[in-house]
């Protein structure tokens, strides 16, 4: 099978560039093997959260700062700026309503009470433009019954350390009930299922109402709108008090949201997703990747004039380490790593850990190297790439996006 791009990796860098190049009409195959780092997603775009130990307020002209190294600076910052916009389009044509996206940031609220500077944030979640906005406010925090992926207590400690009048309850339905039958049920995933119909809706909302608490914001966790667009827009419709949702601790929805309708825009655009598959190794021709071959499609190659390495890193299996060496599996690409092991980890567990900046050497162009020697239709993406250390920075899924547009327009370009 011969296509214009295959793209290896069904996370947030491989489906941007993939949704990136069928857009201008080209043939494009993305293949992955299950489920990608999505499924633990904020629902933010986190484009720099942090830099030299301070929180970044304008990312844009904190990016031009950063180290040589860093995968942004490959780019001009007109190319971040312009690329930026992108990502946004990219969301908008997907059905995903986001907030944020101006040269801010602003604050997301993790699952665990913490304020941490993003970019663009799903519209239904808890934003704040400074962490002194909710000083004074009187917040209704509320759990559903049974649901322990949503730590009360953490997030309403640190809701007070903003200065927030906090104070909890818990709610249930029918519906819910039902679903607290299975323990395997009172998943944030699940639960939404049992929370996609309006009438299902409208038993919540009344519950929420008997609540008869007077709060100035009513929080709930983020386990509405699996399928439909118009869940949170009713119950905020419904419940008397204004609402917003804060994030769970994973499976995660908004980042299952992103993953599904990135995916349905990019099939929509007529491109192939090849899922529960893995690339297992390809064909070289001197400097140019000829196929690549998977497990589960035995005695067939797939062919394409350009290919894409959009694995991830040692979590999603992107990048590997014995107790010799760091290594990409796929291709065996080279490496920036350090060469002694004692060096890849601090002592201290919440030190930087050298090891996350850990990923495959590229070109300007983020064309990998193999063997000292650019391979020329081969290009690499998001959290593989090394020079980024995501948590420590906040800036893995701009990374990932940014990364994923640059590598889709030098593919275009050519």
């Amino acid at each position: 099978m011969k296509y214009d791009t295959i793209i290896i990796g069904g996370g947030l860098s491989g489906l941007t560039c993939a949704v990136t190049l069928a857009k201008s009409r080209q043939g494009v195959a993305l293949v992955t093997d299950g489920q990608s780092c999505l499924h633990f997603g904020s629902g933010s775009i986190d484009l720099l959260g942090y830099a030299d130990d301070e929180t970044v307020g304008n990312p844009f002209e904190s990016i031009q700062h950063l180290p040589s190294s860093h995968p942004y600076r490959k780019l001009r910052p007109e190319q971040v700026d312009a690329y930026a916009d992108e990502i946004k389009e990219i969301f908008s044509d997907a059905r995903l309503k986001m907030k944020g996206g101006t040269r801010r940031n602003h604050y997301r609220i993790t699952p665990i009470g913490v304020a941490k500077p993003a970019w663009l944030t799903m519209d239904e979640l808890l934003t704040v433009n400074d962490v002194e906005e909710l000083k004074g406010k009187s917040v209704l925090l509320v759990n559903i019954e049974g649901f322990l992926d949503f730590p009360v207590q953490y997030i309403a400690d640190g809701l007070k350390d903003m200065g927030a009048v906090v104070s909890t309850a818990s709610v249930s339905s029918p519906e819910l009930e039902f679903a607290r039958k299975s323990p395997t049920e009172m998943r944030a995933t699940n639960i939404a299922k049992y929370l996609d119909s309006n009438s299902s809706v409208r038993n919540l909302a009344n519950e929420l109402n008997r609540l008869g608490e007077q709060a100035d914001l009513m929080l709930l966790p983020a386990v509405f709108g699996f399928e439909k667009d118009d869940t949170v827009a009713l119950l905020r419709q419904l419940v008397k008090t204004p609402l917003s949702l804060i994030g769970t601790i994973q499976p995660s929805l908004p980042g299952v949201r992103i993953q599904t309708r990135l995916r349905q825009l990019f099939q929509s655009l007529g491109g192939s997703f090849i899922t529960s598959n893995r690339v297992n190794g390809g064909d070289f021709d001197g400097n140019r990747l000829t196929a690549v071959t998977t497990d589960h499609l035995e005695g067939t190659r797939l062919e394409a004039d350009h290919y894409v390495l959009a694995t991830g890193s040692f979590l999603s299996g992107g990048l590997k380490s014995n107790y010799e060496e760091v290594y990409e599996p796929v291709f065996h690409l080279d490496i920036d790593s350090e060469a002694d092991r004692e060096k890849w980890t601090a002592d201290y567990l919440f030190d930087e850990q050298p090891y996350m900046a850990f990923g495959l050497r590229t070109t300007g162009r983020f064309n990998a190297v193999k063997d000292g020697k650019a391979v020329e239709n081969l290009y690499a993406a998001g959290s593989v790439l090394s020079g980024n250390n995501g948590i420590k920075l906040a800036d893995s899924t701009g990374v990932s996006m940014i990364t994923g547009l640059a590598v889709a327009h030098n593919i275009l370009n050519q």
